[in-house]
C-alpha cells in the first residue's frame, strides 16, 4: 500500500432488498452521504444487485459500482458466494477493507473485514423470532464479532447489549447513528397530506399510523388492541392505519378480527417513497410501540415528518427520541390509556411535533458517514 493513500473500501451491498426496508434506508442513506463526504478519506468501490447500479451510480459518481452475479438475489446463493466470490473480488480491485452491512461477513476475506451488526434484538427478545432466523442471526452476529476487524452498530445500546451478552470486545466497536434524508423526511403540505388521505380513501378522517414491517418485535397486535381501548367511545373515532411490509405475525390477524365493527383499520401494504411524509406527517400520532429495536429508524423518519410519535423505552429507543416523544408501554391497556391521553391533548401533540421534528435534525448520513470511514481508518491500521 502506498504511505498515505485513503483506504480503498468494497461496500457489498448485495443484501438490500427491493422494498427498501430497514437495511436498504441505511445503505441507501450511508452511500449516499459517502458521495458527499469523502473527498481524500476514502475510495470506494461498491458491489450491488444488476436492480440496484443505475441507483449507485448516480449517488457515488466518483466509484467503483460492479454488478454481483445475477443469482445472487436469492439469499442462499447471496450466502455461499460471500465465502467466496465476494473475497476474490475484493482482491481484483484491490480494496484494503471490506464492510458487509448486514451482520455477516466472509471468513478468510483476504481483507481487515468491517460488518455492520443491527441489533442485539435476537439474544434479548429471541421468543419474537421463528427458531430458524433466530439460531440464522445468531450465529451470524457471533462469527462477525469474533472474524470482523471493526464491528459498526448504530446505537450505544445495541453496543452494550452485544458487550453485556456476547462478551464483546468494546474496543473494536464503533456506535454510528443512522441518519434520516430530510429531503424525502420533511414537514408536509396540506396538500401532502390530503393526497395521502385520499389514496387511501380517508377523506378528511384523522388516523393513527404505523409503519414497519409485521414482525412480532413490533407489537403491532397491541397496537391495534391499544388503539381500540383508546377510540372505541369516540364520537369519530381515528382510523388506525399499519403501513409496510406484510411480515410474518399471524397474531396480528386475531388482532383485527377483534377491533369492534364501527372502528375503521386500514391495512393498505407498502406506500409510495413519496407519499411517507404525508403519511407520517398528516398523523395525529405516529404510533410504534415495539418490545426493542437496534435503533428505531421508523421513529426517527416519523420525526422528521413533524409527526408527534408515541413509542417505548425500550433498548436503543430513548437514544433516538429522548424527551421529544411520548412513551408507553409494550401491554395494550397501558398503550390505550397513553395513546387516548395523547389524542385528547392537542396542545401536547403539537408540542412532540415540533421538538421531535428540532430532534431529528441532530441525526445526519454525513454524521454516520464519517463514522464508517474513521472505522474503515482504524480497520487498515
Amino acid at each position: 500500500m502506498t504511505a498515505g493513500r485513503p483506504p480503498r473500501v468494497l461496500i457489498d451491498a448485495t443484501s438490500v432488498p427491493a422494498d427498501r426496508g430497514g437495511v436498504g434506508r441505511y445503505v441507501d442513506g450511508l452511500l449516499g452521504a459517502l458521495g458527499k463526504v469523502c473527498g481524500s478519506g476514502v475510495e470506494l468501490a461498491v458491489v450491488s444487485l444488476r436492480t440496484d447500479l443505475e441507483r449507485y451510480t448516480r449517488m457515488l459518481p466518483g466509484a467503483e459500482i460492479i454488478p454481483a452475479p445475477a443469482a445472487v438475489a436469492h439469499r442462499p446463493a447471496r450466502l455461499a458466494w460471500e465465502q467466496t466470490g465476494l473475497p476474490l473480488l475484493a482482491q481484483q480491485v484491490g480494496a484494503h477493507v471490506l464492510h458487509s452491512p448486514f451482520y455477516t461477513c466472509p471468513l478468510r476475506a483476504g481483507c481487515p473485514v468491517t460488518v455492520t451488526v443491527h441489533d442485539a434484538t435476537f439474544f434479548t427478545e429471541p421468543e419474537h423470532y421463528d427458531k430458524s432466523r433466530r439460531t440464522f442471526f445468531r450465529s451470524a452476529i457471533k462469527t462477525s464479532l469474533r472474524r470482523a476487524d471493526r464491528v459498526i452498530v448504530p446505537s450505544k445500546a445495541t453496543r452494550d447489549e452485544l458487550i453485556r451478552l456476547l462478551d464483546a470486545d468494546p474496543t473494536r466497536i464503533d456506535v454510528a447513528y443512522h441518519g434520516v434524508d430530510h429531503a424525502a423526511f420533511h414537514a408536509p403540505s396540506e396538500e401532502e397530506k390530503a393526497r395521502v388521505r385520499a389514496r387511501l380513501g380517508l377523506g378528511n378522517s384523522s388516523y393513527v399510523a404505523f409503519l414497519g414491517a409485521k414482525e412480532p418485535r413490533k407489537n403491532v397486535p397491541n397496537l391495534i388492541r391499544g388503539w381500540a381501548k383508546a377510540v372505541a367511545d369516540r364520537v369519530d373515532p381515528p382510523a388506525l392505519v399499519i403501513a409496510g411490509g406484510q411480515g410474518h405475525d399471524d397474531d396480528i390477524d386475531r388482532a383485527v378480527a377483534e377491533v369492534p365493527s364501527h372502528l375503521r383499520l386500514l391495512r393498505p401494504g407498502y406506500l409510495r417513497y413519496g407519499d411517507l411524509p404525508g403519511f407520517l406527517g398528516g398523523a395525529l400520532v405516529a404510533a410504534y410501540p415495539s418490545y426493542g429495536e437496534g435503533f428505531g429508524l421508523p421513529i426517527l423518519e416519523a420525526m422528521a415528518c413533524a409527526a408527534p410519535v408515541l413509542t417505548t423505552p425500550r433498548l436503543s429507543l430513548p437514544e433516538v427520541g429522548g424527551d421529544a416523544v411520548a412513551y408507553t408501554s409494550e401491554d395494550p391497556e397501558q398503550i390505550g390509556t397513553d395513546l387516548a391521553a395523547l389524542l385528547d391533548d392537542e396542545q401536547r401533540r403539537l408540542s412532540l411535533a415540533k421538538a421531535g421534528f428540532d430532534r431529528a435534525k441532530e441525526f445526519t448520513w454525513e454524521s454516520s458517514a464519517e463514522v464508517h470511514i474513521a472505522a474503515w481508518s482504524r480497520a487498515r491500521s
